[in-house]
């Protein structure tokens, strides 16, 4: 029998409140590197948005979720395993989510408020990210099972997970025993800096595919260094590496094999939120549908354009058709 589904990703389903600030804003009221994540209480954020000047916009997020959602609008079987809140926020995330093609089976449920990301968005494109997890932080690990991931093919373990390095173990484990292949976002450089030797762990043991934005492969090397020889070295562990260099494309290593991907231009950047998560999607369909390694990065390469166009890490439903076909229309491409 065919598995269930192509995906599921594993992650925090949170929802984004995303707003534009400019760096003077960043510089007055937030703590830390602009264009990173922090994990604050959710009084931080209601804080921060009281001094935010102009609309505060909502939308479903979380990478996992960002990526998931994304590969089930491009046609992927695809399901999701996290925990939502009890109150309206985690209805309208548990709605958005179905109504866009995924599936709501594995979700997790506890009577807390949903998790929120406040996206700090300035002039350039780049967000800031304030996180409070709510009830998304309440997966414990005793509740993963392997029923959560019968009959998927593939697990996209979001690297936000690792700051909880009990549950990251145990769905990671949960997920091999499962028989899925993996994949691994690594999310953030603070979550680099944090886990780095869970993460060398891991690859030692096994992972199909990484996913580091140039950022995050630094973080996880320790120096500087061209980004394709990131690839290369991250390929060095036997699986599929993708360093994701934003405007710039990609570089995808396997093996002794290294190809460089080339970027789609956007028009405009708007924002950047969710941009490398929408790149991780394209891949994941073009790569679990049988395309080439350069084919999903081209894939890859069109989401992660669009995405930048626009507010939030959705991408508006009217896109979607155009995107669809050229999407189909690459991995049907002769090998």
């Amino acid at each position: 029998m065919p598995p269930a589904f192509d995906l599921i990703g594993v992650g925090n389903p949170i929802m984004d409140l995303l707003a534009h600030v400019d760096d003077a804003f960043l510089a007055r009221h937030v703590a830390g590197a602009k264009g990173g994540m922090v994990l604050v209480d959710d009084a931080d954020i209601a804080a921060l948005v009281q001094q935010v000047k102009g609309q505060v916009a909502m939308m479903p997020g979380g990478a996992a979720g960002n990526a998931t959602l994304g590969a089930a609008r491009l046609g992927l079987r695809a399901t999701y395993l996290g925990k939502i809140g009890g109150d309206i926020t985690a209805e309208h995330y548990f709605e958005n989510f179905t109504a866009a093609g995924g599936d709501g089976s594995r979700f997790k449920r506890a009577a807390l408020p949903n998790g929120r990301c406040l996206s700090l968005v300035t002039p350039d494109g780049q967000r800031t990210l304030r996180t409070h997890l709510g009830a998304a932080m309440t997966l414990a690990p005793e509740e993963v099972t392997l029923a959560d991931f019968a009959g998927t093919r593939h697990a996209l373990i979001e690297g936000y997970l690792l700051f909880n390095p009990a549950l990251a173990q145990k769905v990671i484990d949960t997920a091999r025993a499962a028989g899925c292949t993996l994949s691994i976002d690594l999310a953030s450089f603070e979550v680099v800096n944090a886990a780095r030797d869970w993460i060398f762990g891991q690859l030692r043991q096994g992972v199909d595919i990484v996913f580091a934005n140039e950022d995050e492969a630094a973080a996880l090397f320790g120096r500087k260094d061209a980004y394709e020889n990131f690839a290369r070295e991250l390929a060095g562990f036997g699986g599929i590496a993708c360093v994701k260099l934003g405007g710039e494309g990609a570089w995808i290593a396997q093996g002794k094999h290294l190809h460089r991907i080339a970027p789609v231009r956007a028009e405009r950047v708007v924002d950047t939120t969710g941009a490398g998560d929408s790149w991780a999607a394209g891949f994941l369909y073009g790569h679990l549908r049988g395309a080439t390694l350069p084919v999903a990065g081209a894939i890859g390469s069109i989401l992660g354009a669009e995405t930048v166009q626009h507010l939030g890490a959705a991408i508006p439903d009217a896109h979607w058709p155009r995107i669809r076909a050229a999407a189909e229309a690459l991995v049907k491409q002769p090998k």
